[in-house]
């Protein structure tokens, strides 16, 4: 039986409309999509947004997450209705970890993403390298428009700890995305095998799901089936 609800949830620094691409393909094969507007100030805020997306679903769901998305299914995605996950080059905490704690040690040489210091609770990546460390295969007008327009990423959602990890007890697939400098691909394969997640890997920058819609949408589809 294929699971028809696709729910789609974003990361840090982007807002859900980058899944534009992905969304089409999925919505042209006959799937109910729901894309989640994370707020980004808290884990238990996203969790909650996320929850009430799965809700609203018309069936079983399939999880999706980019990035800091990824510790967001992993919470919300112990709800009974969520049937497998899908991390898109994300984030694949285990109980008690958060994006904190696992970018706490880089490995040595590892690119370091041009995060700001936090203004008023908030942070935003450097605009003038959000492109390369971000969106290097995206269309340079559209890396650009990314970068203005930015959400104000809460440093309380980068401490948000997971309380029981869902790709634990549910199905997962993960992509990795082997030109990542944001999560380093070695980390995203780390935590892709840790999860015993169905791996697949794609050349591809942090926002391979904006430059790369029908790769992320095969690897969804597959985990719909």
């Amino acid at each position: 039986m294929t699971t028809k609800s696709i729910v789609l949830v974003h990361g840090g620094f982007v807002d859900g409309s980058g899944w534009q691409g992905v969304y089409d393909i999925l919505k042209r094969d006959g799937y109910d999509v729901i894309i989640v507007q994370n707020p980004t100030t808290s884990l238990a805020a996203d969790v909650a947004a996320t929850k009430s997306a799965i809700a609203s679903a018309k069936g079983d769901v399939v999880l999706v997450g980019h990035s800091y998305g990824g510790v967001v299914i992993s919470e919300a995605g112990n709800d009974p209705k969520v049937k497998a996950l899908a991390y898109i080059a994300a984030f694949a905490p285990d109980k008690g970890e958060s994006v904190s704690s696992l970018i706490a040690n880089p490995p040595p040489g590892a690119p370091v993403p041009p995060i700001l210091p936090p203004k008023d609770g908030f942070l935003f990546l450097d605009k003038e390298k959000f492109a390369a460390s971000f969106a290097a295969d995206v269309k340079p007008e559209l890396a650009s428009f990314m970068a203005d327009s930015q959400v104000p990423w809460g440093v309380d959602a980068l401490g948000g700890a997971v309380t029981q990890p869902a790709w634990r007890a549910k199905p997962s697939w993960y992509l990795v995305a082997s030109d990542d400098r944001m999560i380093p691909p070695p980390a995203q394969r780390a935590m892709a095998e840790r999860s015993g997640a169905k791996i697949s890997e794609t050349a591809g920058s942090h926002a391979v799901y904006v430059s790369k819609p029908e790769v992320v949408a095969q690897l969804i589809e597959a985990a719909a089936a």
